[in-house]
């Protein structure tokens, strides 16, 4: 279950301390330089999504944070994070370095050590935090403190994934994108350390079936879309591609038709598209023959889709 704190469920004298309260409480024991103003804008949502903890921070104005070494007791475990910028800038002083972060882009963050924060006015940052050890025992000096950027190759994947946890907060089966989390980040990490040999490959496996879905979901309007594409892009054999879809429990081609059938039974339920014929809908997620579509419509959701749309 997550829980949401507002900066405003406290009356006006006592904000400041109450939030100083909650933020060190759910990131990590440090010194807020609280605006001069707390308001609704200022808002807090934490949660467990399987072996992560994930933090949504919205703030009105600019903000100041600094963890300092007498925050850190050699008795806490040891926890990194990433802080992914969802709305605004940032700015995290760690390790020497300073990261400006805009949105999408994220920071690794050892809480081990000292840093410092600053965000700009409506500023918005989603925070994933995990024992040091579930990442592979490397030397991450070099890489704390440093911006990712999240709007190419497998950082676009770790900024979106990350962006996305706080929505499933509260889902039973949440744990396994707070795994996909991990395996995708351990990638990126060991990219950037040129040692992506070291990644273990289950890791490595996991983290391309998350590589692969975000294709196909781009994708899905485009009726060229097979697995023979998807394997040419992903740089690997359609053999192994098929392969990685049996711990699925599914093939390729069938969950291309399962999503491609999930985005037109919503838009079909969209009543704002109600003059959209269905066959053009059917044409807008890749399907090519009406016909066909039909079909594939009744045996998933048994009726033909004009009785699905609203009226």
């Amino acid at each position: 279950m997550s829980v949401v704190f507002r900066a405003d469920d406290q009356p006006l004298k006592a904000r400041a301390d109450y939030w100083h309260q909650v933020v060190g409480d759910t990131l990590a024991r440090l010194d807020l330089a609280a605006p001069p103003s707390l308001d609704a804008r200022d808002r807090l949502r934490v949660g467990e999504v399987g072996p992560v903890r994930v933090v949504e921070l919205s703030t009105g104005e600019s903000s100041r944070a600094t963890r300092r070494r007498t925050h850190i007791s050699s008795s806490d475990p040891e926890v990194f994070k990433i802080d992914v910028q969802a709305r605004g800038h940032g700015l995290i002083a760690h390790g020497g370095r300073e990261a400006r972060c805009a949105p999408g882009d994220f920071t690794l963050v050892d809480l081990s050590r000292p840093c410092g924060w600053a965000n700009s006015p409506a500023a918005g940052l989603v925070a994933v935090a995990f024992p040091r050890s579930l990442l592979p025992a490397w030397d991450l000096d070099s890489l704390t403190g440093v911006r990712i950027a999240g709007d190419d190759g497998l950082g676009a994947l770790v900024s979106s994934l990350a962006l996305r946890l706080p929505k499933h907060l509260d889902d039973a089966d949440g744990g396994r994108l707070g795994t996909a989390m991990l395996d995708l980040l351990t990638v990126v990490l060991a990219e950037r350390l040129g040692d992506g040999r070291s990644v273990p490959p289950a890791t490595r496996r996991r983290a391309l079936l998350v590589q692969i879905h975000a294709y196909i979901e781009q994708r899905l309007s485009d009726p060229a879309l097979s697995p023979r594409s998807i394997a040419a892009a992903n740089f690997i054999s359609v053999r192994y591609l098929h392969k990685l879809f049996e711990a699925e429990k599914t093939t390729v081609v069938a969950s291309i038709r399962r999503r491609r059938l999930v985005r037109c039974h919503r838009d079909l339920l969209d009543s704002t598209l109600n003059a959209v014929p269905v066959s053009a809908i059917a044409t807008r997620w890749g399907f090519s023959s009406p016909a066909h579509f039909t079909r594939l419509f009744r045996a998933t959701y048994g009726q033909p889709p004009t009785q699905v749309r609203n009226p």
